[in-house]
């Protein structure tokens, strides 16, 4: 028999409080109440909290123990909790049906309703925002009227439009950005959830009400801000993309419970050490990588280092020739110059980092690319042919780096982990924590930014297959109905619904980002 509240520890650098294993308005309540007191009297080491509809998340920088943060917190849950800000109200203008709307015919026919039934029952109250996840912006609202419960689509969409309003179960949702999607759209909303430059960048928060308002056309989507090009000086112009090449840093903590991700360079060790070479700080803004490097042409005098997988980089001179570029190494390149990477010879993800750093605008914190949510970066994408790239001012330590010379390290192909169990290894049978601590698992193909999904032996839950959904971090490793686990990544979603057997520990995550999807494989040890 579970007892509430309780506290998990997720990894090596956060918790989850769970309130209860429902979702309900007085469970709820509590996490806000939770989260309300930890804003208003951090614990020391706080650093974000992500509320949920059930339980509270609870990131933090490692120095205090987990049994002193499970004291701390269980305290504080067990007080009056901090009366939470007055909720916001928001009014979402919604065209339902047709185009907008394909599902609506289908979700009227399984409620036993008319089309003009369920769009004049589903806008007839408000709704609460339990929870902010899955992506930025995407608000959880319910509770929908009974005779509304519809199930998730058997087979998911690959793309769900921006701004759909979607309904599944005893919730209702406006999708922020295109994404894949089971839910039933029925409509299509006419604000705009999740705006990365705007002050709130989540327009709705945990515990606000949002009413859905029938309209018969929609307002036009208000035109994207743009830098232009004359603002901007470009030092590298990018006349091959490679197979994935993106901006990234150090990446944006913080915003988690607004369904933003850290993101950043999934190999931080191998950013910073470039970074270092040329003399930025760890976290600059560099390029990322991964697999086939980009062809770059050089505009001004630019000094570089790379480091991370080896991927064969040679700098084309007019006046040297071709000269392999070595790791860890400042080296200056000429206007004109151009670096290409002949192939892999090992690791997933390179690094290029460029004194003063690659100069696009700072979002949320971050200059990196949110590839999954299209924002940051350069223009919220991969690089490909055409692309102009500025970089910052060089401070003086970069203008006076020299090579540090060091030969390559060949980034191994079996890595081994160590996790802590939980936050819901009482979700699995003893022999599947067994067979996660003793076998060895493979990177399957399908594995990028956002997760490894791996291949081994089947891990099996000793009952449900699903949880209420709860915060998810960098490391957490998931296990769907059909026991292959999947590690979360930078690129992750902040909450899941699906049980962690374990969490890789901080420390090791940079060296399963050097893991080849189809080649690489890895074990994990319990600490």
């Amino acid at each position: 028999m579970k007892t509430y509240p309780r506290v998990l520890p997720v990894g090596d650098s956060a918790v989850t409080v769970e309130f209860g294993d429902a979702i309900t308005p007085e469970l709820n309540a509590a996490v806000r109440a939770l989260d309300e007191s930890l804003r208003e009297d951090p614990v020391p080491g706080l650093r974000e909290t992500v509320p949920a509809y059930r339980s509270l998340l609870v990131c933090h920088d490692g120095t205090l123990p987990f049994d002193e943060w499970s004291r701390a917190l269980l305290e504080r849950a067990g007080r009056p909790g901090a009366t939470p800000p007055a909720p916001g109200r928001h009014v979402a203008p919604t065209l339902y049906g047709g185009e907008a709307g394909p599902d609506l015919a289908s979700a009227a026919a399984a409620c036993g309703l008319t089309e003009a039934e369920l769009v004049s029952a589903h806008s007839g109250q408000e709704y609460m925002a339990y929870m902010v996840g899955f992506m930025p912006g995407f608000a959880y609202l319910g509770t929908l009227p009974e005779e509304l419960a519809v199930p998730r689509k058997s087979t998911p969409r690959v793309r769900v439009p921006a701004g759909s309003v979607a309904i599944a179960g005893p919730q209702t949702a406006i999708y922020p950005a295109p994404s894949p999607g089971g839910w039933n759209l029925i409509g299509r909303a006419g604000l705009r959830p999740f705006d990365p430059r705007a002050d709130r960048p989540s327009l709705i928060a945990p515990g606000d009400l949002v009413r859905f308002e029938p309209v018969l056309e929609l307002p036009p989507d208000p035109a994207p801000q743009t830098v232009p090009l004359s603002a901007i000086t470009p030092a590298v112009e990018v006349m091959d993309g490679g197979l994935l090449t993106s901006v990234q840093d150090a990446g944006r903590p913080g915003h988690r419970r607004q369904g933003v991700g850290v993101g950043g360079a999934l190999d931080s060790t191998a950013l910073a050490t470039a970074n270092r070479a040329v003399g930025n700080e760890p976290g600059t803004a560099g390029l990322e990588a991964t697999l086939l490097g980009p062809t770059l042409r050089f505009l001004l005098p630019v000094k570089l280092a790379w480091t991370g997988a080896d991927l064969r980089p040679v700098l084309d001179r007019t006046d040297l020739g071709p000269w392999p570029v070595p790791p860890g190494t400042a080296v200056l390149a000429r206007p004109g110059n151009v670096l290409r990477f002949e192939g892999r010879r090992s690791g997933c993800r390179a690094y290029l980092a460029f004194a003063g750093g690659v100069d696009v605008p700072a979002l949320l914190g971050s200059r990196g690319t949110d590839l999954v949510s299209g924002f940051g970066g350069h223009q919220g994408r991969a690089l490909r042919a055409g692309d102009l790239i500025a970089l910052g001012h060089a401070t003086a330590a970069a203008a006076a780096a020299t090579p540090s010379l060091r030969p390559a390290d060949a980034a191994p192909q079996l890595v081994k982990a160590r996790v802590v169990p939980g936050p819901q290894a009482d979700f699995f049978t003893a022999e599947a924590l067994r067979r996660l601590l003793g076998s060895t698992f493979r990177v399957a193909p399908a594995s990028d930014r956002v997760g490894l999904r791996l291949q081994g032996p089947r891990l099996a839950h000793a009952g449900p297959t699903e949880i209420v959904t709860d915060g998810l971090v960098s490391g957490c490793i998931q296990v769907p109905p059909d026991g292959q686990p999947i590690l979360t990544l930078a690129d992750g979603p902040t909450t899941g619904g699906y049980p962690k057997i374990a969490t890789v520990v901080s420390a090791d995550l940079p060296a399963l980002a050097q893991l080849v999807p189809g080649e690489g494989e890895v074990r994990f040890e319990a600490v």
